[in-house]
């Protein structure tokens, strides 16, 4: 009943986030969604740095400077909170992934869905992740996935994606073994598709790790 119950306000979220922008251009659209995440950068006293410094860095963010890559040309930005165990996914590989998700409206400043509470503990994200020639693609598993319930599609967000070439996906064996936490602002274009149908930016903590 309470999974029932957070769709349906999600549903209802969406609904009249949708009707009133409904009532604006395509481009007023997007100066709103870019005030939103200019907004949230203040607010959280994100530090941006460029893709050149993020590589000068060996591919880090400094967590204590609170430190986000932005990706030019996706305009996802990024930070990499733990590297996580084991080995990032290999040229070739298909990998089931495990998830745990917290995904927040920019535009309504509010958590809008979230496997991150014991209610929804035992709904762990399950994608299916293949890493082609450096290039990542990936579905949800739509019989366990609350995204995929959600938004009605198994297709993984384009912008989490960008995570996998610099992170690793292990199983976790030991008392000191720990998933890939990262943080990502992700703007409708890479968003899931009610992001980008109503043009809003996500801000989403996400943890990643190995499945069997």
């Amino acid at each position: 009943m309470k999974k029932i119950s957070l769709l349906f306000a999600l549903f209802l979220s969406i609904l009249s986030f949708t009707a009133c922008s409904d009532n604006n251009t395509y481009a007023d659209q997007l100066d709103r969604e870019r005030e939103s995440i200019n907004a949230f950068i203040v607010k959280k006293g994100i530090r941006v740095i460029s893709e050149t410094e993020f590589n000068n860095q060996g591919k880090k963010t400094d967590v204590t400077k609170n430190e986000f890559v932005l990706f030019n040309n996706k305009g996802v930005y990024m930070q990499i909170v733990d590297e996580g165990t084991g080995e990032p996914l290999k040229k070739g590989e298909v990998a089931t992934v495990l998830c745990r998700f917290s995904e927040y409206n920019l535009q309504t400043d509010t958590l809008q869905l979230t496997n991150n509470t014991l209610a929804y503990s035992g709904n762990v994200e399950k994608m299916s992740v293949r890493n082609t020639s450096g290039s990542f693609s990936a579905v949800f598993d739509a019989s366990s996935s609350m995204m995929s319930t959600a938004y009605k599609s198994t297709a993984v967000p384009a912008g989490w994606l960008v995570v996998f070439p610099y992170v690793n996906i292990g199983r976790l064996s030991s008392a000191t073994d720990t998933p890939a936490k990262v943080r990502l602002i992700v703007p409708s274009s890479q968003g899931q598709q009610y992001a980008s149908k109503a043009v809003y930016a996500c801000y989403y903590e996400l943890t990643f790790m190995r499945g069997f």
